[in-house]
């Protein structure tokens, strides 16, 4: 049974997702044309079959499909402003250039990589950057694809990185975690010995991925941490206008396997071999990031025998941007990267 503070609570989280008023439903499509074309020529079989064996494929080796060009292309620097062009570069041209702002503290040693959430604006995570100035440590914040500048000219929302899009939804991503990764080695050759990562919402998917595919990260921090992005989407209150493209044309299960490769679940047993400490947050009403996801990644990492630092919030998915609980939020943020980077 639910309790008052429970009930309040969802009501809550209910109203903070209707503000957003620009929200569309698209149409299903598979786009098997945003798959790497030499792959899909020498692929047979239903659309849902090659999905499937195209992740098949990426979980059998996703240390190549994680792996980053060595070097930036057409790279600078300029009033702390990171640019370089993507390592996937595609047609849409916006999206093919990085930004990355940098907040340099005294210290000398450590620097965190942030990545804010789904549909973020541009003064999402700056606080949390200057905060982590303030303790001596450096940060970088990466916006995402399809995300600010990066986005179509005219649109309001990343509509591009997450979709009833089948294809469109994968590369998405992925190219995310390229990018975070060549900021990395930029931090690196910048002289940080120790850089951590922080992610919220679909940022903690990025983060995770990186960080599980990157052993140099010292420390992470995964806001709203879940296991299976098929099916966050599929359940949550937040992408209930992705769902009702999807499901009429796929079930449940098949979203879940045509994305498994972007399931941080799937990969959890990376850490068996190159563990760091990192932080699992959740938030205990949450409506989006639904609590039997986090239940299923701790879980798995109970069954790897895998150590794990975790937190539990007293509020929902939206609400943890709000007072008082995005104060308790980034307080332990702040916490467990200054124990591990300062």
């Amino acid at each position: 049974m639910k309790t008052w503070y429970q009930n309040w609570m969802h009501r809550w989280e209910r109203k903070l997702t209707l503000e957003d008023t620009n929200r569309r439903i698209y149409p299903f499509e598979w786009g098997l044309e945003w798959l790497d074309p030499d792959w899909i020529r020498d692929s047979k079989g239903t659309p849902l079959e090659i999905f499937k064996e195209h992740s098949s494929r990426v979980l059998s080796n996703s240390d190549a499909w994680f792996q980053p060009p060595e070097r930036m292309k057409q790279s600078s620097f300029k009033d702390d402003l990171l640019t370089f062009e993507t390592p996937t570069p595609g047609k849409i041209e916006e999206n093919n250039l990085v930004r990355a702002q940098f907040y340099p503290s005294e210290g000398k040693k450590g620097a965190v990589i942030v990545i804010p959430q789904w549909n973020a604006d541009r003064e999402s995570h700056t606080g949390l950057c200057r905060m982590l100035r303030r303790i001596g440590i450096s940060s970088i914040r990466m916006t995402q694809p399809y995300h600010e500048d990066r986005n179509l000219p005219g649109s309001g929302r990343a509509d591009y990185m997450l979709g009833p899009n089948i294809g469109r939804t994968i590369p998405a991503p992925r190219q995310s975690v390229l990018e975070v990764r060549q900021i990395f080695k930029w931090l690196q050759k910048q002289g940080f010995s120790k850089i951590g990562i922080v992610g919220t919402s679909l940022g903690s998917c990025v983060s995770y991925l990186a960080f599980v595919h990157e052993p140099g990260f010292t420390a992470g921090v995964f806001n709203h941490a879940s296991s299976f992005y098929g099916d966050v989407v599929w359940s949550g209150m937040a992408t209930r206008y992705v769902r009702a493209g999807l499901e009429q044309n796929i079930s449940a299960r098949d979203l879940k396997s045509c994305w498994a490769p972007l399931s941080p679940w799937h990969h959890i047993w990376r850490l068996k071999e190159h563990y760091r400490p990192h932080l699992l947050i959740n938030a205990l009403y949450d409506l989006t990031f639904l609590p039997f996801n986090y239940r299923s990644m701790l879980a798995k990492y109970r069954q790897q025998k895998i150590p794990f630092n975790t937190l539990s919030i007293p509020c929902g998915h939206y609400t943890l941007g709000k007072f008082p609980f995005v104060h308790l939020d980034g307080w332990h943020i702040l916490t467990f990267l200054k124990h591990h980077l300062g």
